[in-house]
């Protein structure tokens, strides 16, 4: 079973008020750059290029949270990422409208990821 098709079994029997929303995510961040691999870790689907990228949990019900583990190693917030502690920033999508507004700066993190893991 691929990575993905592991992502795909998960998102078929999640139960989620916004799985939808979480479903476009997903796809906006595997179809942003090819280099990205999807899988399951920490509970949910979770994407990586040359180390762990972002989780996203699906525990929290209110909105699709994406977790940028180490967004502190980015230059931009992309207009939409939240700044955390320990480096890390979040994502949060209240609707198929919020994911819409944020596909370009979502694609835009993913993609500043690859670049920054390639050259370091």
């Amino acid at each position: 079973m691929s990575k993905n098709e592991k992502i795909s079994e998960f998102m078929a029997n999640l139960i989620h008020p916004l799985k939808k929303e979480m479903e476009e995510v997903i796809e906006i961040i595997l179809n942003a750059n090819p280099k990205v691999e999807g899988h399951i870790k920490w509970g949910g689907p979770s994407f990586s290029f040359n180390g762990d990228m972002a989780t996203i949990n699906p525990k929290i019900t209110k909105y699709v949270i994406v977790i940028f583990h180490k967004a502190a190693l980015l230059e931009d917030d992309f207009n939409f990422l939240e700044a955390q502690t320990k480096g890390k920033a979040y994502a949060k999508f209240y609707s198929m409208d919020d994911v819409n507004k944020y596909r370009n700066g979502l694609k835009q993190a993913v993609n500043a990821w690859v670049t920054l893991m390639e050259n370091s």
